[in-house]
């Protein structure tokens, strides 16, 4: 597997398209568009929030029971949520007015929105829109990056990520965008995340291969502990590299899921790093753990902690805060037997041994959690089991950007 420039039309056959659609913001692109050449079987895991957007809900029914999915429109501004039954009526509206300029079926189109709950969706700006964004498509690099940027809210920049790799002699590629900066918490995290690639796959296993690869991904990332009503991560396969189908669990779908993870995780990073007021990703790893579940419980705990998150922003290594959340985890090991390090790229440092504080520089503690990317460890001795959360620290200017979100 090998990392490329590019994102959601790296893969054969994808397009992609950015507007100005003056839905929320002014001067700049709102709405964007993904399409493929060719009908895709399409796979989509969705909030747990039990306030759902309208965009989830017709997700939801275009990736469970729709044959093929083959473009994707998206706002930023409003996220057409708590919108009722008129709610509702714009997403058919929507995908009703891209299928008819694209000439595909409107049970193959998929919408997404983002940004404030509670507002309706000014439709003629949205048809606008995608009369805009469908002579627009183009297949090129910069294509998806624009989308990638137009998709933003609180984001300070765009995310992307491709890979390539082979199956049967051939070469697959994949590549994705997302955004997320606040309103992010495990269990999917407001968060839109779009996959493309052009892998042979059945839908049974598409669909299998993403919920799986979520667990590790997505519902590992926190940034604020508010789980959206619009997350949607959404995959599409065109098969247009030509692969022989992966249509059982051989070394085929084990190199896909590869693939795939890779790909999530690096949108996962991004998110964390990109947290509204971050200064710092700060990924938590936990390492000899008894069982996975047990390993997930601990470094979620961590990550959420508003305490550890704001000794994070002040490069303290105020290392009982990350005791005292793995304590009240509810996962049970034995304090006294925990080492703990910070990993930055200015270097590594044990900082507690056997539940009790190393002898260690305060210094050089500081130099390495000044790092904009950190990395807290805790081995807890107990097997061999491990897991990874992503999240940030928490700054005075979360607090500015979310006092006044919806000016």
């Amino acid at each position: 597997m090998e990392y490329i420039e590019g994102g959601v039309t790296a893969a054969k056959g994808f397009k992609a398209s950015s507007a100005a659609a003056g839905i929320k913001y002014q001067g700049r692109t709102d709405m964007a568009m993904i399409y493929s050449d060719v009908p895709c079987v399409a796979a989509g895991t969705f909030t747990t929030n039990i306030v759902k957007a309208a965009p989830v809900k017709w997700d939801r029914q275009v990736v469970y029971e729709s044959e093929h999915a083959q473009a994707v429109i998206c706002n930023s501004g409003i996220a057409n949520a708590c919108t009722g039954v008129q709610g509702m009526a714009y997403c058919e509206a929507t995908a009703a007015k891209a299928a008819e300029v694209l000439g595909i079926q409107k049970d193959a189109v998929l919408v997404a929105s983002t940004g404030v709950i509670g507002m309706q969706l000014k439709m003629d700006r949205i048809e606008a829109g995608i009369d805009m964004l469908a002579p627009a498509l183009d297949g090129s690099i910069d294509a998806g990056h624009l989308a990638a940027k137009a998709i933003m809210t609180t984001d300070t920049v765009p995310k992307e990520v491709a890979v390539t790799f082979e199956i049967g002699g051939k070469k697959v590629t994949m590549g994705g965008m997302c955004k997320g900066s606040g309103m992010i918490h495990p269990n999917m995290c407001t968060m839109l995340g779009f996959i493309t690639t052009d892998a042979n796959i059945s839908k049974a296993l598409l669909q299998e291969a993403l919920s799986e690869d979520i667990k590790d991904t997505y519902n590992m990332v926190s940034v604020d502990g508010d789980t959206s009503t619009n997350d949607t991560v959404l995959l599409l396969a065109n098969g247009q590299a030509g692969n022989p189908v992966i249509d059982t669990k051989n070394e085929d779908y084990k190199a896909f899921c590869e693939a795939l993870h890779a790909v999530n995780a690096c949108l996962c990073r991004k998110i964390a790093g990109d947290g509204e007021g971050a200064s710092a990703l700060f990924e938590v790893k936990i390492i000899g753990a008894e069982t996975k579940e047990q390993a997930v419980t601990l470094s979620k705990s961590v990550v959420t902690s508003s305490l550890v998150k704001t000794a994070i922003c002040g490069h303290d290594a105020n290392w009982g805060r990350i005791l005292c959340a793995m304590g009240y985890s509810g996962a049970q090991f034995d304090p006294e037997k925990v080492d703990l390090f910070f990993e930055s790229a200015a270097g590594k440092i044990q900082i507690m041994k056997d539940g009790v504080a190393a002898d260690y520089s305060e210094e050089e503690a500081t130099k390495i959690l000044s790092e904009p990317e950190v990395t807290a460890i805790a081995d807890i001795k107990m097997g061999n089991q491990e897991a990874i959360a992503w999240g940030c620290d928490l700054t005075y200017d979360y607090i500015k950007i979310n006092a006044d979100y919806r000016s």
